[in-house]
């Protein structure tokens, strides 16, 4: 009996054996390398970078996945010398296409480092104020008391994972993510240019930059690891560095507006901007073309983009488009607990901090600024002939980004 019942759990754990065995040459065939990398784990500060198997406690199931891919690829645990050496070449400045691109154009100016802001205590405090909301239970928010498992997958597609470097980016519009994208694909070497991988950010076009196929996000998992996907999203989630840029959020509607709506856009213009013409401005038979629309001087205002958000409307129809859409839909900050919070406002100081942390600084550098980025300066004359209630209106709608990622609330603006 004894020996029936040994043959039975060896059959059984032979199966599992054989079954994760295929996942992990699935994975690797189907991407690049699969590396359970170096990552920050709580509660370390943000400089200290972990190097071994410090695992917190996993279910059964999660540790043994963890183990098992762990040991099964440390073989592969650093980037061959001779690809380092040439991530460091490549074209000083990039050939640029892109109309928003052209239009903003790109700072080359140097920028040097500001010593005066001590990076290290600057992501202790800006971690804290976001547990510390995420934790208080007055404050509260759509989704907020989410669990990760209630997450449905689709809700998942801004997070890119490079399993080269144990990186998980949550990519949000309007804020670097383009040029962000760009580093991501240069360090997981997701797309090639000529049968070689990119090793200049700034190379890449923008087309390609922007392809949902070229990067590896949480919500393809499913349909490469099936019921195992959530298992390995929590274990890279343990393991990896996770990080996110934000952005005062009145500033970067604002960047919405301008780059979808003042530049010619066919898809947005189709999509939204014909909607809004209709519905705010009293338009009718509005040509089918932006370009038409544009030389008639047809244009949505400010104030119809901003009655657009706030009509009751809109959200009944279809979540509103990542743009626009608040950061905590996009990056569930209250589940996903991050390493790493950038922000647009100090760019370049934040971007080089953290690719010393990762230590890719010896890679790559992250691309220059924009020299015509919306600032937050223009907040008061871009709001000025939006009625004072909608203001309220809007701020209610976008308070938890102000409020989690500590921008003070803009008192002028919500005042007579």
């Amino acid at each position: 009996m004894t020996k029936a019942r040994l043959l039975r759990l060896s059959v059984v754990l032979v199966s599992i054996f054989m079954i994760l065995l295929i996942i992990v040459y699935w994975d690797n065939v189907g991407t690049a390398h699969f590396y359970l990398h170096t990552s920050f784990s709580r509660p370390r500060s943000p400089g200290a970078i972990a190097a071994g198997e410090d695992w917190e406690a996993l279910p059964d199931v999660d540790e043994f996945l963890a183990k098992l891919l762990s040991s099964s690829l440390k073989q592969n645990s650093s980037i061959p010398r001779k690809t380092e050496q040439l991530l460091v070449q490549g074209s000083n400045k990039p050939v640029v296409s892109n109309l928003e691109e052209n239009v903003r154009g790109y700072d080359w100016s140097t920028h040097k480092d500001r010593n005066s802001l001590d990076q290290e205590k600057l992501q202790v405090e800006r971690q804290r104020t976001l547990r510390e909301f995420c934790a208080n239970s007055s404050f509260t928010f759509p989704t907020k008391e989410r669990s990760f498992d209630d997450i449905p997958n689709y809700e998942l597609n801004h997070l890119i994972v490079d399993d080269r470097h144990g990186v998980i980016y949550c990519y949000v519009p309007k804020v670097a993510c383009t040029n962000w994208k760009r580093v991501m694909i240069v360090l997981s070497e997701s797309l090639l240019d000529q049968g070689v991988p990119y090793r200049n950010p700034l190379d890449i076009p923008r087309e390609h930059v922007h392809n949902t196929s070229t990067h590896l996000t949480f919500n393809k998992f499913w349909r490469r690891y099936g019921k195992f996907s959530r298992h390995l999203m929590k274990i890279k989630l343990k393991k990896y560095t996770k990080f996110l840029f934000v952005r005062d959020p009145f500033v970067r509607l604002i960047s919405a507006f301008r780059s979808k709506f003042e530049l010619e856009n066919e898809d947005f213009y189709r999509r939204f901007a014909i909607p809004m013409l209709k519905l705010y401005s009293n338009h009718t038979n509005l040509p089918t073309s932006v370009s038409e629309a544009f030389g008639a001087g047809l244009k949505v205002s400010f104030s119809d983009f901003i009655q657009y958000l706030l009509d009751p409307r809109t959200e009944k129809l279809a979540p509103f488009n990542e743009h626009w859409r608040q950061v905590y839909r996009l990056c569930h900050p209250c589940q996903i607990d991050y390493d790493f919070i950038g922000k647009l406002e100090t760019l370049d100081e934040d971007a080089a901090y953290l690719l010393q942390l990762l230590k890719v600084d010896r890679l790559l550098r992250f691309p220059p600024s924009y020299r015509n980025r919306t600032a937050s300066s223009w907040e008061d004359n871009w709001f000025a002939k939006i009625p004072l209630a909608w203001r309220q209106q809007l701020y209610k709608l976008y308070e938890a980004d102000f409020v989690l990622f500590g921008y003070p609330k803009p008192e002028n603006l919500l005042k007579d």
